[in-house]
């Protein structure tokens, strides 16, 4: 031992850029909440976030997504509706005040029937950042999870900043984690 102080967590930054290599720069946090929260202050403190109406879901512990985003000071511009919600819509609801669009995983429940969702790589193509909450979500993608969304393929699809609970996906302590552009990461 050299006696000089560690870079805690060091390792565990390296290992998740190794794991996401499209990821210009990795972050962790103490959960996904606080995840989102940071991007909503960096990103859109007092701006628009532009998220669909079947995506308002609550994550854990009793985190609802408005309250959430509001608590930094950003305000929701819902879109489309609880079923069906379309690349037109949001593009029909950006403005000069769109902070970013905010895709969210609803990785405990399911809407069937008559739906319809814009995809990453669509609303990537409307010119605004995207933020993609991929919930419990994978690094990489699986063979045998094919329907599970995943870090590395919603960063290829465009999105600027992927969040997820690190707790969920890795099997370890509480934590949120946040890949990104490296620019955007680093402003966090």
């Amino acid at each position: 031992a050299t006696g000089d102080r560690a870079r805690r967590g060091r390792s565990a930054l390296s290992a998740l850029a190794a794991a996401v290599p499209d990821a210009g720069a990795v972050h962790v946090v103490n959960n996904n909440a606080a995840a989102l929260l940071l991007c909503a202050l960096a990103m859109a403190s007092g701006r628009e976030i532009v998220v669909s109406r079947g995506e308002l879901v609550e994550i854990g512990d009793g985190f609802r997504i408005p309250d959430l985003l509001a608590s930094a000071g950003s305000r929701l511009r819902e879109v489309g509706t609880t079923n069906r919600t379309t690349a037109a819509d949001y593009a029909a609801a950006l403005g000069p005040d769109t902070g970013f669009v905010l895709k969210v995983h609803p990785s405990n429940y399911r809407v069937t029937g008559f739906t319809a969702e814009a995809s990453l790589a669509e609303l990537a193509q409307l010119g605004v950042p995207v933020v993609a909450d991929i919930g419990s979500g994978l690094l990489a993608p699986h063979p045998l999870l094919p329907a599970e969304p995943d870090a590395a393929t919603a960063l290829r699809a465009g999105a600027a900043v992927v969040t997820a609970s690190g707790d969920k996906l890795l099997g370890g302590p509480q934590a949120g984690l946040i890949f990104g552009e490296k620019d955007v990461v680093e402003r966090l």
